[in-house]
């Protein structure tokens, strides 16, 4: 079942002799529950595309689809709700609140949007991603990787539809790196998530049901790995 729909988009910066074209004519579709993995060389225009799947930002043209909704049609406090409840985040500088411990970080999504968290589901994430003794931390008081972990259960602590990566591991050791890949693969099989993961590197693509490469804003679909 089709999660995702992306129709002829294009994102321009600046005009004239200073325009760039950050994507031309991207067009594509993901199915639930697949995890797709976009790689390309820095500035191809990777970034600029999961800025634009989670409404980030506006394109210059061009349609974004997610669970049959059009989400650059929305007001922009409708997006704010939306973007809050059906898409995921997991950013490569963590972004946590330095104030709440790691079950408070977590539950932070839930929190911002009145809703009562489910406490069985996110003592079964603290669990699955080896926190459970460390609910009660700082982030101050986490490894680099421990707070990724962190950053993967407050993506899917609202069981959003759809989960956005942009380098989670760029911050990490090799190590690190390989747990955090594991622990996302894991988020797919098990809640059939859908996640799509933005790398630089290529060696992380064997993860991926698909891959797609990102060239000077232009987007191929290189298929299973």
């Amino acid at each position: 079942m089709r999660i995702l729909k992306v129709e002829k988009l294009y994102k321009n910066y600046g005009q004239g002799d200073t325009k760039v074209e950050a994507l031309k004519n991207v067009s594509f579709s993901i199915n639930r529950g697949e995890f797709i993995i976009i790689t390309g060389e820095s500035g191809s225009g990777k970034s600029t595309l999961l800025n634009m799947l989670g409404a980030l930002d506006n394109p210059t043209s061009g349609n974004v689809f997610l669970d049959g909704r059009e989400i650059f049609n929305m007001k922009e406090k409708e997006l704010s709700i939306f973007r809050r409840r059906y898409i995921g985040f997991i950013f490569q500088a963590y972004n946590l609140i330095p104030e709440l411990n790691v079950e408070e970080n977590i539950m932070l999504p839930l929190l911002l949007d009145y809703r009562k968290p489910d406490k069985a589901y996110i003592n079964e994430l603290l669990d699955i991603l080896g926190l459970t003794k460390r609910r009660h931390h700082l982030p101050s008081q986490l490894s680099g990787g421990q707070q990724q972990r962190v950053a993967i259960g407050r993506a899917l602590a609202s069981k959003p539809s759809i989960i956005l990566a942009d380098e989670p591991t760029g911050n990490l050791d090799t190590k690190n790196s390989k747990e955090v890949f594991n622990l996302l693969k894991l988020s797919v099989s098990r809640y059939q998530q859908t996640l799509i993961v933005i790398t630089h590197n290529q060696s992380y693509t064997s993860y991926a049901d698909r891959v797609f490469y990102v060239e000077d804003g232009i987007i191929t679909d290189l298929g299973g790995v």
